[in-house]
Order: C-alpha cells, then structure tokens, then sequence
C-alpha cells in the first residue's frame, strides 16, 4: 500500500484516506466491483494504529 500523497490528518486511518481522495485506487475496478481492502476494512476494521488528534493543552 503507498503512503498518501498529502498527509493523513490525525485521527484518520492512512488506508482510508488515501482510498477516499486517491480516484486513480479505484479507477481500475469494474462497474460494482468492490475494493478488495475496502471490504476488509469494512468487515475488519483499520489494521493501522491511528494516529490520535494533538492535544489542545495550554
């Protein structure tokens, strides 16, 4: 899996991000054929550790 063109906000799953704004991950697929590591994702959950927001401490 490529790392995302721009980077991954905090809190969000890399792989998810990327396949949310990257067309071209997609783009291959047949009319309703489904992305085999969306599905995964879907049925699994995010294999990655999610980076958690910075904290707003003052």
């Amino acid at each position: 899996m490529s790392v995302a063109a721009t980077q991954t906000p905090p809190g969000q799953c890399p792989q998810c991000w990327e396949h949310a704004h990257n067309k071209r991950i997609h783009r291959k697929l047949k009319p309703r054929e489904d992305c085999k590591p969306c599905v995964d994702h879907m049925r699994n959950g995010c294999p990655y550790l999610v980076p958690k927001k910075p904290s707003r401490r003052r």
